[in-house]
């Protein structure tokens, strides 16, 4: 009999894994794709951002999550740091306090910790899909046929619902939501919003707006977006989506360093036989892509310079819902936090423990992601170490 099962090969069940590994027990770990953590190695295409290098109490209100930040306390930003920098991996800080490797990339981590891993002895069985139970029984397709795990105890680090083709598609929900576990019904997080352009926007696809400031539900963000053909996107929309798919306004200011009374002033040259478009050039230095902003969004437009300058700071942004959850970054919902144990572990199926983006919890982008998936895999792999040593 396996002692240990973890189900799953993304950070947070290699996380589990480990904890389980060091503690002394036989583990093996299930991952239904041919190679480890997919997500993982997707994220680090574009700079693996481990962590956030901020104070705790700050990087714990990333979360607005009571039940998950003392996992996360006692594994955050610095365990984070010292963990990556125990598999080999020099770290540096961005000028944004994100934490990357120096080499950027995801590869050279996870093959350290696959190797760690090894050494250890955890067994790890690839193209082992869970299909649900059978007999008591945990029941994957493999290669060979149905295979079949009994184990003393069982770590689901299955993922959530977004990216399904590298493997988080969330077709666990049946099982477990059989067995009795509470699920909240998912939903994207950190994506984009479609928006129904006009013919005019079309040169602009794939332009960035750098140095705005979008608003939503009392919060700003400063990161640049991209204009594509299905609408915004980017790190600066990623960090309000949250408040807007859940109905909050969204608002563009265009020159946020400046005040309404200077834009004001600067908006009361006479226009002359100046177009609109090269008029507010003119005045505001506003570059093409941000006049056609201001022609697509603003319209009509105030007559006043004071009501033309609070238009160009608080741009209305319509759009028409979020993008779909296949093409989120991330997803909300989840195993509720009323069916868990204090140690993760599902109260209507004991010896079951959950972690990472399985679990009802969301977070912004800019490592608070990635440090929450590995706080609660090592969370729910020592808890599970500890109902094995009782048991033994």
């Amino acid at each position: 009999m396996t002692a240990a099962l973890v189900i799953g090969g993304g950070p947070a069940g290699l996380m589990a894994a480990e904890e389980l590994a060091r503690a002394g027990h036989a583990v093996t770990l299930a991952e239904a794709k041919p190679t480890l953590a997919r997500k993982f190695l997707m994220a680090g295409k574009s700079g693996l951002n481990l962590t956030r290098n901020e104070a705790l109490p700050d990087f714990l209100a990333a979360y607005g999550c009571d039940w998950l930040a003392p996992i996360v306390a006692s594994f955050g930003p610095a365990e984070v740091q010292d963990f990556a920098r125990g598999l080999g991996v020099d770290l540096f800080t961005g000028s944004t306090g994100r934490v990357f490797p120096v080499g950027m990339k995801a590869s050279p981590m996870l093959r350290a910790w696959i190797a760690r891993l090894a050494a250890a002895g955890v067994q790890i069985r690839t193209r082992w899909r869970w299909s649900g139970w059978e007999d008591g029984a945990f029941r994957f397709d493999t290669p060979e046929g149905p295979g079949f795990k009994a184990p003393q105890v069982a770590v689901l680090a299955l993922g959530g619902a977004s990216w399904p083709r590298l493997g988080s598609d969330a077709a666990w929900l049946p099982w477990l939501a059989e067995k009795g576990v509470r699920i909240a019904p998912f939903r994207p997080a950190n994506m984009g919003f479609s928006v129904d352009w006009s013919p005019h926007m079309a040169p602009f696809f794939g332009q960035p707006v750098k140095g705005a400031a979008l608003s939503a539900a009392g919060r700003i963000s400063r990161g640049e977006f991209v204009i594509s053909a299905r609408g915004i996107e980017g790190g600066g929309v990623y960090a309000l989506s949250a408040p807007v798919r859940d109905g909050a306004d969204l608002t563009l200011d265009l020159m946020p360093d400046q005040g309404l009374p200077e834009l004001a002033r600067r908006l009361s040259r006479p226009r002359g036989k100046d177009s609109l478009g090269n008029w507010l050039r003119k005045c505001l230095r506003l570059d093409p892509l941000r006049l056609a902003l201001v022609q697509e969004w603003g319209r009509p437009l105030p007559a006043t310079p004071e009501g033309l300058a609070a238009r160009i700071k608080a741009l209305p942004v319509p759009h028409c819902g979020p993008r779909p959850l296949a093409e989120a970054i991330s997803s909300a919902g989840g195993i509720m936090a009323d069916g868990l144990s204090p140690d993760l572990e599902l109260t209507a199926l004991p010896g079951v423990f959950a972690c990472g983006e399985m679990l009802d919890w969301e977070a912004p982008t800019g490592g608070y992601l990635l440090t929450a998936c590995l706080a609660t895999g090592r969370h729910a792999g020592r808890a599970a170490a500890a109902r094995l040593a009782r048991t033994a």
